[in-house]
C-alpha cells in the first residue's frame, strides 16, 4: 500500500500542496479556516510528515535552539516562553538546554545543536569569549545573543541595561538611609553580575558617605543565597550591612530565609532587594523589592531577530536591543 503523502492531504483538503506546506511551516500565511481544514485532514489520515527526509533535502530543520545559563531560574523560563511564542507563530519548535554557567557544557550543547542542523540558535553565553559562537555562525548557523549585549561585530543581541539596574537598586537603598550596603552575587566572570555590581558601586560612589561590601556566592540560586545569608547574619551588628542587594531574586529568597531563621527582621535589621522580579518575589515571606527585567519580551524580541536572519538568508543589519529595567518596591526595603 502506498504511503500517505503531502499530495494526498492537499487533495482531500481541496488546497494546493503549497498551502499544506504553509500550514505546516508558516501558519501565519494562511487563514484560520484553511489551517483547520488542512489539520483536520492530517488528523483524519493520521499522517506524520517525514522531517528527517525533509531535513536531508533542505539541509536544515524547522527547529531553533535555546541555550540558557540556568534553566532552574524562572527568569529564563519566561525568556523561553517569549521565544516559543514567536517560534510557534512561524511553525517552528524550540529545543531548550541548560549550560549551568559552565563553558564546557555550553560547548557540548552547541556541538549537539549544530549536528542536528538547527535553523538557528539563541544563546545566553557563559563568559566573554564568543569565539565558539563565531565559529558556529561561520559554518552557516544563525546566532543571536540573549541576556547579553553583543560586543563582537555581526551578532544581533537582546539585553537589559544591567548597570542601570544595579544603580536603581542601590540608589533606592541609599535613599532609605542605608550607608553600609552588601552585594551578593556569583563570580563577576558572569557579565550580568559584573554589570549589576558596577551599577551598585556607581550609586555608592555618587552618593558619598556610603560603602559597598561584596559577598561572593558559589552559585546564583536560593541554596547559595542561604549560605551567604548565614555568614552575613553571623556578623556583629556593627560590622553587618544594613541593606543587601542580591544579583538575582533566587539569591534574595535564600538570603531572606537565612535572615529570618537567624531571628533578624526584614527590613528592620536588614533591607533586601533582588533582581529579575520573578513571580516568587511578590509572594515571599516578606514581599521582595526587585529590579524587573521584561523576560518574556526579551525572548520574543530575540526570536524575532533570529527568524528575520534565517528568512533573509542573513541579509539583515545586526541589531543590539537594550531594554530598560524598572524598580519595583515592596515591603523588604520600606520600613
Amino acid at each position: 500500500m502506498r504511503e500517505t503523502g503531502l499530495k494526498d492531504v492537499a487533495r482531500l483538503a481541496g488546497v494546493s500542496v503549497g498551502t499544506v506546506s504553509n500550514v505546516l511551516n508558516h501558519p501565519d500565511k494562511v487563514s484560520e479556516e484553511t489551517a483547520r481544514r488542512v489539520n483536520g485532514v492530517i488528523d483524519e489520515l493520521g499522517w506524520v510528515r517525514n522531517d528527517a527526509a525533509r531535513q536531508l533535502r533542505q539541509g536544515r530543520s524547522a527547529m531553533l535552539g535555546l541555550v540558557v545559563l540556568d534553566v532552574g531560574n524562572p527568569f529564563f523560563t519566561d525568556v523561553a516562553a517569549g521565544v516559543e511564542h514567536v517560534a510557534n507563530a512561524h511553525g517552528r519548535v524550540v529545543l531548550l538546554t541548560n549550560s549551568g554557567e559552565d563553558a564546557d557544557r555550553e560547548a557540548r550543547a552547541l556541538r549537539l545543536f549544530e549536528s542536528q542542523r538547527l535553523d538557528g540558535l539563541l544563546v545566553a553565553p557563559v563568559g566573554d569569549d564568543v569565539a565558539r559562537l563565531e565559529a558556529v555562525r561561520a559554518r552557516g548557523t544563525r546566532v543571536v545573543l540573549i541576556d547579553r549585549l553583543a560586543s563582537s561585530p555581526g551578532f544581533s543581541s537582546v539585553a537589559v541595561d544591567d548597570r542601570h539596574g544595579g544603580r536603581l537598586a542601590v540608589d533606592h537603598l541609599l535613599e532609605q538611609g542605608h550607608t553600609r550596603v552588601g552585594f551578593v552575587g556569583a563570580s563577576t566572570a558572569i557579565e550580568q553580575v559584573a554589570n549589576r555590581l558596577a551599577g551598585a558601586q556607581a550609586a555608592v560612589d555618587s552618593h558619598g558617605g556610603g560603602c559597598l561590601e561584596v559577598f561572593e556566592s558559589q552559585a546564583m540560586n536560593a541554596q547559595a543565597g542561604r549560605s551567604v545569608g548565614e555568614r552575613i547574619a553571623a556578623l556583629p551588628p556593627g560590622e553587618r550591612p544594613t541593606a543587601v542587594f542580591a544579583a538575582n531574586d533566587l539569591l534574595a529568597i535564600g538570603l531572606l530565609q537565612a535572615f529570618l531563621l537567624a531571628g533578624l527582621t526584614v527590613p528592620g535589621d536588614l533591607a533586601l532587594i533582588g533582581y529579575d522580579d520573578i513571580q516568587y518575589a511578590s509572594s515571599a515571606a516578606v514581599p521582595l523589592s526587585s529590579v524587573r527585567q521584561p523576560a518574556f519580551e526579551m525572548g520574543r524580541r530575540a526570536a524575532d531577530l533570529l527568524i528575520a536572519e534565517i528568512e533573509s538568508g542573513g541579509d539583515v543589519v545586526p541589531e543590539q536591543v537594550v531594554f530598560e529595567p524598572r524598580l519595583v518596591v515592596r515591603e523588604s526595603t520600606t520600613r
